[in-house]
């Protein structure tokens, strides 16, 4: 017998996009739930999306961690990281509603008893709140744990949907530590899970600004005919960070920013903002176009000139004397792991044949921000005199990612006065004092996407191993060619980035 066809509403049009798009009955398996991602980000988040309204009634959570705890005792941490890391408001109805499907597993990820224990428990999470079957695994522990997780989920059955239902995969960056291990983790996904149930979070992509580059690009007529060679003189793209590397030393040394920021971050700010105008927004179509850009992609053929490393050493941070990485809890002293990366690449397609972009991240910098700039070319010629126009810079549009959301234009205006003095001024749109709502976290975001199964904003495997591409030749030059070089805390980075800009004629904007 058929089961039965579920009824539509025939008020709903699903091109109304004021409809929010709810999820359907599902569980969310939730492993590391003890870490601080899943305190600060993946909790409030859910209790976010609960509060928006956009999760069903039965929405279940279940925390998979090596501890001896009750479900009250998991209830209780969430309900501290909400009160403490939610957007919205505290409602104790919403917290009440959803705390009534939040469970806890314990165990260990070599333990089969504990993953056939989740097994039981999703199951008759299934009978009593009516969750179908759907689940959701949302793998926040270290990589090197990976393949022990998805291993377990496939020999218990939890990785096998039953008819009618989804089971989907999530794992957080790093997708590997260079193109030969993104591989391998790949290859462990795929003997699991299928490529449309697996979801690789990159949480810069959830951000409204991030998004907002293809608004901006493509909703809009003012923009498109001068987003190309002709007009883009060069393109910079920024993520500072003004912290050093905290209680990370774990996890960061031997990493380093390059592979921490650039691999992901910055690459995908790269291909959002070079791509080709999508034939839909339809997940493979925004895909395709993103990967066409990063395999376009040319490294500079003098690394040493064009790729810039540094350390942060002890300085003035916001009026308070920190120390350098090498004197941070857990670093060895002889640590050659950047904490500021730079690099020039070119994107070898006919709108962007000659236009360099400049990528750079660090930590221990003036200010915390994160832009998208693109510097276009001076005008062919200035009918002024040369003082009138001294104070005149280059033309900008700057899509601030955070922590000031928005976008700013910069060109050139008349000095009020009777002489005819040019100078730059800014333009700007500002998310907060331009919408009534505010703008959603990313996690609340992409949560909301593999519940409901939208791809759109999650890389697919070859965006990660075209990026591994990209910066694996400049880590094994990195690995052969000296060490970082020192910079002061609370500076811009190293004196090599600005002479990196300086060899063509540029300079990084002042954030």
């Amino acid at each position: 017998m058929k089961r039965a066809e579920k009824a539509l509403n025939p008020l709903r049009d699903p091109r109304d996009k004021r409809l929010p798009r709810v999820a359907g009955p599902c569980v969310l398996v939730l492993f590391g739930v003890t870490g601080d991602l899943s305190r600060k980000k993946l909790l409030p988040a859910i209790y976010d999306l609960a509060n928006r309204g956009l999760l069903p009634p039965g929405f279940s959570l279940v925390g998979f961690a090596r501890r001896d705890w009750a479900h009250q005792d998991f209830r209780q941490l969430a309900h501290d990281a909400v009160k403490e890391h939610a957007r919205t408001p505290f409602r104790e109805d919403v917290w009440n509603q959803l705390a009534e499907g939040i469970h806890f597993v314990p165990g260990t990820f070599d333990d089969p008893g504990a993953f056939e224990a989740l097994a039981m428990a999703v199951k008759e999470l299934d009978e009593q709140r009516g969750t179908g079957g759907n689940y959701a695994f949302y793998l926040s522990i270290p990589p090197k744990f990976f393949q022990d997780v998805v291993k377990q989920l496939q020999a218990s059955g939890l990785s096998q949907p039953s008819e009618g239902s989804w089971r989907r995969v999530v794992i957080e960056k790093p997708f590997g530590h260079d193109l030969a291990s993104a591989q391998e983790l790949n290859a462990i996904l795929h003997e699991v899970f299928p490529e449309e149930s697996i979801f690789r979070i990159d949480h810069y992509l959830g951000k409204e600004t991030v998004q907002n580059i293809l608004a901006l690009r493509f909703a809009n007529n003012l923009f498109e005919p001068i987003w190309n060679r002709s007009y883009v003189d060069h393109v910079q793209i920024t993520m500072a960070e003004d912290i050093g590397i905290g209680g990370r030393a774990g996890y960061f040394d031997g990493v380093g920013t390059a592979r921490d920021v650039i691999q992901n971050h910055l690459l995908q700010l790269l291909a959002l903002t070079a791509m080709e105008e999508p034939v839909s927004f339809a997940a493979e179509s925004v895909r395709a176009e993103k990967a066409k850009v990063l395999s376009a992609v040319r490294l500079p053929k003098d690394l040493g000139a064009y790729t810039v490393r540094g350390q942060y050493a002890a300085g003035w941070q916001g009026g308070v004397k920190v120390r350098g990485y090498l004197e941070e809890e857990g670093i060895p002293p002889n640590s050659r792991t950047d904490t500021y990366s730079a690099v020039r690449l070119d994107v070898d397609t006919r709108r962007w044949a000659g236009v360099p972009f400049y990528l750079r991240t660090g930590k221990r910098l003036t200010r915390r921000a994160t832009e998208v700039a693109l510097i276009f070319q001076r005008a062919p010629h200035l009918p002024f005199a040369v003082t009138d126009t001294e104070e005149l810079g280059e033309n900008a549009l700057v899509i601030r990612v955070q922590p000031d959301e928005g976008v700013t234009m910069r060109f050139g205006s008349k000095v009020p006065g009777t002489s005819m003095e040019v100078r730059d001024v800014n333009m700007d749109f500002d998310y907060g004092e331009s919408f009534t709502e505010s703008s959603p976290e990313a996690y609340e975001r992409l949560l909301l996407d593999v519940l409901i199964g939208d791809p759109p904003l999650f890389p697919r495997q070859e965006e990660v191993e075209l990026s591994w591409e990209i910066l694996d030749p400049i880590e094994e030059y990195w690995d052969k060619h000296g060490k970082p070089e020192p910079y002061k805390s609370g500076g811009w980075g190293p004196k090599a980035a600005d002479e990196m800009m300086a060899r063509d004629g540029r300079a990084w904007r002042r954030l």
